[in-house]
């Protein structure tokens, strides 16, 4: 899959779990192999588990308290001792094993469970130093924040996810011109998304069912505003929070989407051509921005692009001042160009 992959020129984000393991009393693993609790044969036992004795069941029960976020169980998930020699040594060997298979980028689930200590002296062992992105959720009033990470890699910022659902829900997308400044992960450390697997379901974020059109609406922002570095959840429809993938796991996308509840978001022409647009623009400034109602506003990225975004309920027809120079253009939200013609309607 990576050799295909890295031949189409798309890069390979593993998704890793470096802070626990299983949450149950006993099971079989995929591949085979049993485990209990706190021992996987030839890999784990009891002593490279935390056993915080802060809590009822060592689950963590107050986020105020960092202690226990970061050595107590999240859901009853099995909390590998991380600032120990033996697990930090096996953790790395298994993050090198994928390295060695190509992969290109890490992200860390649950790594505010994990010291950031912890977190930099794993990476320290890492034969190459991959792309990392490190999922820290802020919570108000907590001791351990999203900034603690920027040493590791960048970390993803749920803040910005939050501000999108409201600006885009009737808050007001003219809000959204100066994002750094906010308390936020600055722009340049920030892995930003307008859903993820997790929130698309929980309601913590738009999702492809949200009204108005607002799900693609607010990609097209993310792709166009110069904060954070993308991430475009390409999923599947669903009837219940943990319905799992449709076709046995196996994606089935056309051209510009999918079928068979398969949704494929990455080949829609909106999303795609917007993929294009901020791989064009790359660090230009955001200038000529405008924003005559609350839900309607455009901008230019620097003399490279320069994108109009209605959120309102109405039409909005007007004539844009732009930083780009004299030419025709191509709408690369509406279609594509190809041999010098544009198949986008704007």
């Amino acid at each position: 899959m990576i050799a295909t992959c890295h031949a189409a020129g798309v890069k390979v984000i593993a998704d890793t779990i470096l802070n626990h393991m299983a949450g149950i009393d006993s099971g079989t693993g995929v591949g085979g192999s049993t485990f209990t609790h706190y021992n996987y044969p030839g890999v784990y036992q009891t002593q490279d588990f935390h056993h915080c004795g802060l809590t009822s069941g060592d689950d963590i029960v107050d986020y105020t308290d960092r202690s226990q976020v970061q050595t107590c169980e999240l859901v009853n998930l099995a909390d590998l001792a991380t600032d120990t020699e033996y697990v930090r040594g096996r953790l790395a060997e298994y993050v090198n094993d994928l390295i060695s298979l190509g992969v290109d980028g890490l992200r860390l689930d649950a790594a505010k469970h994990i010291a950031t200590g912890d977190i930099a002296n794993i990476l320290s062992r890492l034969t190459t130093k991959p792309y990392i992105t490190q999922e820290v959720i802020w919570g108000s009033g907590e001791p351990v924040v999203p900034s603690e990470y920027t040493v590791n890699g960048d970390v993803q910022e749920f803040r910005y996810t939050t501000a999108l659902k409201d600006a885009f829900s009737g808050g007001g997308i003219s809000s959204l011109q100066t994002l750094e400044g906010r308390g936020w992960v600055s722009g340049s450390g920030a892995n930003v998304f307008v859903a993820n697997h997790d929130t698309e379901r929980n309601g913590g974020s738009l999702n492809i069912n949200s009204p108005s059109n607002t799900y693609i609406l607010a990609t097209i922002f993310s792709l166009a505003h110069s904060y954070g570095t993308p991430t475009i959840l390409s999923s599947y429809s669903f009837s219940t929070t943990d319905v799992g993938a449709p076709n046995g796991g196996a994606g089935a996308c056309s051209t510009t989407g999918g079928s068979g509840r398969w949704l494929c978001q990455h080949r829609f022409v909106a999303i795609s051509g917007m993929v294009g647009f901020r791989n064009n623009v790359g660090s230009a400034t955001i200038t000529n921005w405008v924003s005559p109602k609350s839900q309607q506003i455009a901008f230019g990225r620097g003399a490279l692009g320069f994108v109009a975004i209605n959120n309102a309920d109405s039409a909005w027809t007007a004539t844009f001042t732009t930083s780009l120079p004299a030419g025709s253009y191509c709408d690369v939200i509406s279609g594509k160009t190809s041999s010098g013609s544009c198949t986008g309607t704007g």
